[in-house]
């Protein structure tokens, strides 16, 4: 596949731990040329790993798994959670604490193709709307006398207030900034 077909995909993962739930997504997803399927999951520790390494934009989530849940895999992936989370499950009660958890949908078991497709509608909008956000500043440029430095947010251990300047410190250098 060439290389701009493959960043213009909607890369997905499949996370339940009943076969034929999964088979069932699948089978819906493939009849979209925007989305990859990049695995398919039938636990919470296995989605937990596939998430971490690979990235996902979309995730179809199942909410009751055995040892641990879908919520459990939200919490333990805090900040590393990718753009759009859709809980899938045959249990109505779990949909508003879905909401509170950052899903961006609930399919309700059993679901007609009408309500899947308004679901990953909603999904590749949300998507979309975040490849149009700036990327995140990881360095600053640092201006002195007939100078340009760069030094990496990373890099920075404090930040002190000093007047109409900020002084940044990083390692035993201190660079002062106006802006």
């Amino acid at each position: 596949m060439p290389a701009e077909d493959r960043t213009s995909k909607i890369t997905t993962l499949i996370v339940d731990d009943e076969p034929l739930a999964r088979s069932n997504l699948s089978v819906l997803l493939r009849g979209d040329s925007s989305i990859e399927i990049i695995g398919e999951c039938g636990s919470a520790r296995e989605a937990l790993t596939i998430i971490r390494t690979t990235k996902p934009d979309l995730v179809f989530l199942d909410v009751q798994m055995p040892e641990h849940d879908g919520f459990d895999v939200v919490e333990q992936l805090g900040r590393d959670l990718p753009a759009a989370i859709i809980f899938v499950t045959a249990y109505d009660q779990y949909a508003l604490r879905a909401f509170e958890a950052g899903a961006l949908d609930y399919l309700l078991k059993p679901f007609d193709d009408t309500r899947f497709n308004l679901a990953l509608d909603r999904a590749k909008q949300r998507i979309a709307a975040g490849k149009d956000q700036p990327r995140k500043l990881d360095c600053l440029a640092i201006k002195s006398p007939g100078q340009i430095s760069f030094l990496r947010i990373s890099e920075i251990d404090w930040i002190e207030a000093a007047d109409y300047y900020a002084c940044l410190h990083a390692g035993n250098r201190t660079h002062m900034l106006r802006r």
